[in-house]
C-alpha cells in the first residue's frame, strides 16, 4: 500500500499549499510505513518536491493545468493512480483549494473511495480512519470516521502545522499518455482573470481586507500599500466585489474563499455572519471600524474604533518607521 498526494502549480510554480499537502502525506507515510507518491500535471522544477519527502514523483507532461477542466484533472489523476503497479494508494491527499475541493468528490466517485473533507489535523487513528474536520462554516469541529479501504482527504490550507522539509528519493516517473483523450470537449475556457493580488489568498499568512467603508475603489491604494509592507494578500467583502470595486477572486466569506491566515486585518467591514464564516479560522483578527457597535468586534482579538482614512495611514507610517 502507499500514500499519494496531488499537488497543483500556478504558472509552472509550486506554492505553499502544494508543499503542505506533501508534508501532510509524509506524516501519514511515516505513520503507516508506506511510500509517498506525488502526482503533478505538466509541472516544471519537479526537483523541489523531493525536499518535502516525496519517494516517487509522477508527472504527466505536456498538459496545461490552467486550461484543464476539473473532470479531466480527476481522470488524469486516476490514470496516474492506475499506473502504480506495486503500491496501490490507500490514502490520497488533496489540498482544499478551489480546484482541490472540486476534483476530490469526482475522484472519489471514479475510485469508489471514501472522502473526508476540510481536515484540520492529522489522523488520530487509521483503523478506522479518524480525523477532525471543520463543519458548519467553521462554527464547529466534527470527528469523521471512514471504514473504506481507500480514502481521499482534503486538508484546509494553513491549518495543519505548516511545512516540514524531509528529503525523499524523489524518483521521477514520466507518465506519457495521450492527454487529448482526457480533454472535456464540452467545456471551453473563454477567458481567464488572474488574481490581482501579489500573494495567493490560500497561501497568505497575513491578509488585509476591506469593505464598503472604503467608499470607492479609488481608495484601495492604501490597502495595497499596507499589504505590501506586511507581505500580505489582499481581500474584500462580498458587497465590494458585487459592486465591481475588486475582483470576485478576492471575495472572502461563506460564498467566497475561506481562508486561515495567521493574521486577518479587516478594515471598514461590519462583520456579517456570512463574512465571518470565511475568516473565523484566522489565528488573529484585527478590526478597524468607525462603528463601535460593528459585530466584527465580537470576533476580533484586537479592535480599533476609528475612521479608516485616519487609522490606516498612521498604521502605514508606524510600520515604515519600525522597518527603518
Amino acid at each position: 500500500m502507499a500514500v499519494l498526494t496531488f499537488v497543483e502549480h500556478w504558472e509552472g510554480k509550486f506554492k505553499k499549499t502544494s508543499y503542505e499537502s506533501i508534508s501532510y502525506g509524509r506524516k501519514i507515510s511515516d505513520d503507516l510505513n508506506q511510500p509517498l507518491y506525488v502526482v503533478t500535471l505538466g509541472a516544471e522544477n519537479i526537483e523541489d518536491l523531493k525536499k518535502y519527502g516525496a519517494d516517487y514523483i509522477i508527472n504527466v507532461p505536456k498538459i496545461n493545468l490552467d486550461n484543464t477542466s476539473n473532470m479531466s484533472i480527476a481522470k488524469l489523476i486516476t490514470e496516474a493512480i492506475n499506473s502504480i503497479q506495486e503500491d496501490k494508494p490507500s490514502t490520497i491527499i488533496i489540498s482544499n483549494t478551489n480546484t482541490g475541493k472540486s476534483i476530490a468528490p469526482i475522484l472519489a466517485s471514479i475510485l469508489n473511495s471514501g472522502l473526508i473533507t476540510n481536515a484540520i489535523d492529522h489522523p488520530e487513528s487509521y483503523n478506522p480512519l479518524t480525523i477532525n474536520c471543520k463543519v458548519f462554516s467553521s462554527k464547529a469541529i466534527a470527528k469523521y470516521q471512514s471504514n473504506y479501504k481507500q480514502n481521499i482527504i482534503t486538508i484546509v490550507p494553513n491549518s495543519i502545522g505548516g511545512i516540514n522539509e524531509k528529503n525523499g528519493d524523489g524518483k521521477l516517473i514520466e507518465l506519457n499518455i495521450d492527454t487529448d483523450l482526457f480533454v472535456d470537449k464540452k467545456i471551453t475556457v473563454k477567458n481567464r482573470n488572474k488574481l490581482s493580488g501579489k500573494i495567493s489568498l490560500s497561501d497568505a499568512e497575513i491578509v488585509v481586507s476591506a469593505g464598503r467603508g472604503l467608499k470607492s475603489s479609488e481608495n484601495w491604494n492604501m490597502i495595497e500599500e499596507l499589504a505590501d509592507l506586511l507581505g500580505a494578500g489582499t481581500a474584500c467583502s462580498k458587497p465590494v466585489s458585487d459592486m465591481g470595486w475588486r475582483p470576485h477572486s478576492e471575495h472572502v466569506g461563506q460564498t467566497g474563499i475561506a481562508i486561515n491566515p495567521d493574521l486577518y486585518i479587516a478594515i471598514g467591514i461590519s462583520g456579517a455572519i456570512q463574512h465571518l464564516a470565511g475568516v473565523s479560522n484566522s489565528k488573529n483578527i484585527v478590526v478597524i471600524n468607525i462603528d463601535p457597535e460593528a459585530p466584527f468586534f465580537k470576533a476580533a482579538n484586537y479592535g480599533i474604533v476609528g475612521d479608516a482614512f485616519t487609522v490606516v495611514p498612521k498604521l502605514i507610517e508606524a510600520i515604515k518607521r519600525h522597518k527603518n
